[in-house]
């Protein structure tokens, strides 16, 4: 019996949509009002609702019908997208088609900044290692944050893929007015903050009034200062026994992009499950019983790196990372900082967490399942709920071995080191000659 009332109400839903789409509006909300009554599946009845929503045209109405939608299916992406456009989250003509995306825009592009410098002095301001505070490098005036204590918040991801942004790699280079000399120059694609090159000052570009391009959510304070990610460095040269082959530069601190995805749903499974016989007089060998099931989702904060130019160590950097102090963005953090654009535009970043995310739980799903040998998975029904764009301190340097420079990356929160460089155990001397120069500088 149910059986037939739910293909009764997909008749009344595919008549409520089709008249719905003709402009027959009182017609298609009969249509879908009896469908909702007599349907008992919750994806049919999403979709009722939704095509409910379309043929209201009552502000209050076509929320309510919006909401009873995401009740019945929480991942309706159609539901979700017209909600943000209804609270003013999303702008109708910021939405594109993702089969027909329209082009990056060539050339040059003028981009907004803002430009940090001391209200006593007038010399530069940079960001404090402190990271509560700018500093004035010629007066010494602090000048506080107040950064809010709150942590950055994440985005949805239904609206991000709706537009443009969630899509666009950086653009081939914008051109940054210096507000205080006048002058313009060049901003390489790749970076997000920059010093004037005439008059010094430090300019931090507006990515939140960009229609291009995704602003950062949060940002890491840097913590580890020049001085103490040098002395770091020299320890991790020495215990690793490297002996350089040419002057060890001072680290060059820094900002890196990371993507952090948010999964929820569920995967789909079929396996076979072990199961002894009872109730025989003789032992028999287990047999397999087939099962079929569902298992949830919930993966918080999955890292997937925003940068390709320095993926291998950053990689191998980023568990030594604690996620959870990051702040809400503020420009003023990169005050005299260089910070690094995306090159890996978040709709590929999201494929290639979902893929990472499924690799893991179906690696380790038949010894949660124990015992079961899985057969069979699927991802369909696993989503991304939402996202961040964060900021991550980092110091690099490179370290001549082995005939060429290998990077060296230190992680600005707690000191940690990563290199491409293989470690072996030389504790041959001449180490100190070459980092003397690195110390006394």
């Amino acid at each position: 019996m149910t059986l037939m009332f739910d293909s009764y109400s997909r008749e009344l839903l595919r008549s409520g949509i089709i008249e719905g789409r003709a402009g027959n509006k009182d017609v298609a909300r009969r249509y879908l009002d009896r469908a909702i009554y007599m349907s008992s599946d919750h994806d049919a009845m999403a979709e009722a609702w939704f095509w409910m929503s379309q043929v209201t045209d009552d502000p209050v109405g076509k929320r309510k019908a919006l909401e009873n939608c995401l009740s019945n299916d929480l991942q309706h992406a159609r539901a979700r997208r017209a909600l943000a456009i209804l609270d003013g989250n999303l702008k109708a003509d910021e939405i594109v088609n993702p089969d027909k995306l329209p082009p990056a825009p060539e050339g040059l592009h003028q981009a907004e900044a803002q430009r940090f410098m001391c209200p006593k002095c007038g010399g530069r301001m940079t960001f404090a290692p402190d990271g509560q505070s700018l500093v004035c490098e010629y007066c010494a005036r602090h000048q506080s944050l107040n950064a809010p204590s709150a942590s950055a918040e994440e985005k949805d991801f239904i609206v991000a893929m709706a537009t443009a942004r969630g899509h666009d790699k950086p653009l081939a280079g914008q051109v940054v007015h210096c507000q205080g000399c006048g002058a313009e120059f060049i901003l390489p694609p790749d970076q997000l903050s920059v010093n004037c090159v005439y008059c010094g000052s430090p300019h931090v570009v507006s990515l939140e009034k960009s229609n291009d391009l995704l602003a950062p959510d949060g940002i890491l304070p840097l913590v580890v200062d020049r001085d103490r990610a040098v002395r770091l460095l020299v320890d991790w040269v020495g215990q690793n026994g490297i002996k350089p082959e040419k002057k060890v530069e001072r680290p060059r601190g820094l900002y890196l992009p990371l993507w952090t995805f948010d999964l929820g749903g569920n995967i789909d499974y079929t396996g076979e499950r072990l199961e002894n016989q009872e109730g025989v007089m003789r032992p028999q060998p287990p047999q397999g019983v087939r099962v079929s099931d569902s298992y949830p989702v919930l993966i918080d904060d999955l890292p997937i790196p925003a940068s390709r130019k320095l993926s291998a160590p950053f990689v191998r950097l980023l568990p030594t990372f604690d996620l959870k102090p990051i702040k809400p963005y503020d420009p003023r953090y990169l005050a005299d900082w260089p910070a690094e654009l995306y090159d890996v535009p978040m709709a590929d970043a999201s494929l290639d967490a979902r893929q990472q995310a499924f690799a893991r739980l179906t690696r380790y799903l038949p010894s949660r399942l124990h015992p079961l040998q899985l057969t069979f998975a699927s991802s369909a029904r696993m989503t991304i709920e939402s996202f961040r764009l964060n900021l991550l301190p980092v110091w690099m340097t490179e370290v001549w071995a082995g005939g060429r420079s290998h990077l060296v990356l230190m992680d600005g929160q707690n000191g940690a080191i990563e290199s491409d460089l293989t470690i072996k155990a030389d504790k041959s001397g001449g180490l100190m000659e070459w980092l003397a120069d690195l110390i006394k500088e």
